[in-house]
């Protein structure tokens, strides 16, 4: 049956070319259906045109691409897409395009539902059902790109990894993902234009840094105080803060890239003075910005949108302490594409 046969694209180009040599062919065939798979992009063996009918029917015959599918498309008034996404065994995920005026965004996912537990997040809510693989990951960029070019007359620009899921509970596959996209044999972006968003995993951090990726790292952190933090992201408890500085400082040592810290401020949790002046400790241990996120409900009563006031707090005393904080204002809010709100509500 069909289900069972091999993805073609779990093999390496050596592979592929190792493959057509066993078979009696030539091995730059593999160099051809290689190219086919990455750089163009092609949906089925049909569609490599330059490889004959024989060895299309032949690849066919041992081999699936489990292309994604966008099944459906909500774009909403300010020109953000979302995607939901369609994979080969009928799970689905969602992804995101953000235009801005000087850039277009691919938030993407990297997992079927999430390993961790944030209470304000409603992907969170769904449980883990599986990882992506670097092919399904690599898909959502390349659609996500064809829509930026058919919607706003300009490629892709900038990838997050901030889609459902968490990105270091799946590292091996983001990491081969971000790989086939930066390949110029792949899509050829630049590693500076994408940012993965983690949750704070201190032995993964610490991976990342040994490994000397070359992409940015992003930390959703919403409080600096560990009795706050665990309240809200109650796996903190397994991965307190200190672990995550540490982590955080190894990182900058390694690699010299700065950390973008997210924050969300809610009413009544860490909206005082002491939750900003436990914020500005954590910057000053390693360089980090700020970007403060305005919150986006998910119908839950225990997570309301601080006042401005808090905010302005917020701004004026990072801004005194000389850290870099801007305040992102929210897209797609109206079709349930925004930061946090990804949790398969389509329609």
């Amino acid at each position: 049956m069909k289900n069972t046969q091999k993805d073609i694209r779990a093999l390496s180009r050596e592979e592929l070319r190792d493959f057509f040599v066993s078979q009696g062919e030539k091995a730059f065939r593999g160099n051809q259906v290689y190219e086919w798979l990455w750089v163009k992009g092609a949906h089925s063996f049909d569609d490599m045109t330059n490889i004959s009918k024989e060895t299309r029917a032949f690849l066919d015959e041992h081999f699936v691409i489990n292309h994604i599918k966008v099944d459906q498309m909500q774009r909403s008034s300010d020109g953000t897409i979302k995607n939901a996404v369609k994979l080969h065994d009928n799970l689905t995920v969602e992804s995101v395009l953000i235009p801005t005026a000087s850039r277009t965004t691919a938030c993407v996912s990297s997992q079927v539902g999430c390993s961790l537990n944030c209470k304000f997040c409603a992907t969170a809510r769904l449980k883990r059902m599986r990882n992506l693989n670097p092919d399904e990951i690599f898909d959502q960029v390349v659609a996500i790109d064809q829509q930026s070019r058919l919607y706003h007359n300009r490629p892709l620009s900038n990838i997050v990894f901030m889609g459902m899921g968490e990105p270091l509970m799946n590292y091996k596959n983001v990491v081969k993902s971000i790989e086939k996209i930066t390949d110029p044999e792949g899509l050829g972006m630049s590693p500076k234009r994408i940012t993965v968003s983690t949750s704070g995993v201190p032995k993964i951090i610490k991976k990342m840094a040994d490994d000397e990726v070359k992409f940015n790292l992003a930390v959703s952190l919403h409080s600096a105080l560990d009795d706050v933090r665990t309240d809200i992201m109650p796996f903190n408890e397994q991965m307190p803060l200190q672990e995550l500085k540490e982590a955080l400082q190894y990182w900058y040592v390694k690699t010299k890239k700065r950390i973008t810290y997210e924050y969300v401020v809610w009413r009544g949790i860490n909206d005082q003075d002491k939750d900003i002046e436990a914020l500005i400790d954590f910057c000053l241990a390693v360089p980090s910005k700020v970007n403060l996120i305005e919150y986006n409900p998910i119908d839950d009563g225990q997570f309301q949108q601080a006042d401005p006031l808090a905010i302005d707090r917020y701004v004026a005393k990072l801004e005194d302490r000389g850290i870099t904080v801007t305040v992102r204002r929210s897209r797609g809010k109206d079709i349930d594409a925004a930061c946090g709100q990804l949790a398969n509500k389509n329609g």
